[in-house]
């Protein structure tokens, strides 16, 4: 039975650290809630270890860059580990080959690009047209309000290729504010349902968890997995991923699911329920906002 909280404070004594979700629970991809901030700040404060744990196509560096510009402060989090850095690794040891198709925004995604100088003899990554391509890097659509099955032909003929896509971003949509965008997470869930190969890194799949979990004993800590509460507002990101981790969950209702769980500052208990069971997903915590 998901137990529904007032605030973070309510529970968050029994955790040593927290995996943070961002967009939707400490941002809504323009500016920073406030109340989320304080809530991290507070629980810093009291000695808790903050992962920010996000599906961004971005590097590390990009993402503490965009939190700035929302207005996220420093010391609202300790590290960071996304799904961009995870993928990148995976790239630039070849899962998708030398040659590859890039989709997703350039002046957005660039960093994806960057060398990662962590690794020993990193595949020589080139971009090409998609007749000349090994495999897709896809860090999201080119427009990220078109349909997405405008994408069918280019991706028929790349499964009659062979070729593997790599998702930077599992999620499917996202909230922009006010507008939901498809995000490359729609991409790879159309090519897998044409028959094609998509690799994840992102949440709900293990390696973000792995780098989020390296990113923490970075800051020479040991925590153990039933001292971490996973926060977010992705049933099937968030929640899932942390089931799958065996890591306890806070959901944040008033996020993609809003509508759906009745929330105005809580969620409506009934409703809450009704779309757990409908989205097979059982978080130990929910809550309207991070506060």
């Amino acid at each position: 039975m998901t137990q529904i909280i007032a605030s973070l404070a309510e529970v968050s004594d029994r955790y040593k650290a927290l995996f943070v979700d961002l967009w939707g629970c400490v941002h809504n991809g323009v500016t920073a809630y406030p109340e989320a901030v304080a809530a991290l700040q507070a629980y810093r404060a009291k000695g808790g270890i903050v992962v920010l744990v996000t599906n961004s196509p971005k590097p590390r560096a990009g993402v503490a860059e965009q939190l700035g510009n929302f207005g996220v402060p420093a010391d609202a989090y300790d590290t960071i580990a996304t799904s961009g850095d995870s993928a990148r690794s995976a790239m630039f040891q070849g899962s998708v080959g030398e040659k590859v198709y890039f989709m997703g925004e350039p002046a957005r995604d660039e960093g994806f690009f960057q060398p990662l100088e962590i690794l020993d003899n990193p595949v020589n990554i080139q971009r090409v047209p998609l007749a000349e391509a090994e495999g897709i890097v896809c860090c999201g659509p080119f427009d990220p309000m078109a349909e997405v099955e405008i994408n069918r032909p280019d991706f028929l003929f790349a499964k009659q290729k062979g070729m593997k896509l790599l998702c930077a971003n599992p999620d499917i949509v996202v909230d922009r504010g006010e507008i939901r965008e498809w995000c490359a997470g729609a991409l790879a869930k159309l090519y897998t349902d044409m028959g094609g190969e998509s690799l994840y890194f992102g949440k709900p799949h293990p390696p973000i968890y792995d780098l989020a979990r390296r990113r923490l004993a970075a800051l020479g800590v040991s925590v153990s997995d039933s001292e971490i509460l996973a926060i977010g507002d992705g049933p099937h990101t968030d929640i899932a991923g942390g089931m799958g981790e065996n890591i306890d969950s806070l959901f944040i209702t008033g996020g993609l699911a809003e509508k759906e769980t009745k929330t105005a500052h809580q969620p409506d208990a009934e409703a809450l329920a009704a779309y757990l069971a409908a989205e097979q997903v059982t978080p130990q915590y929910a809550i309207g906002k991070l506060r």
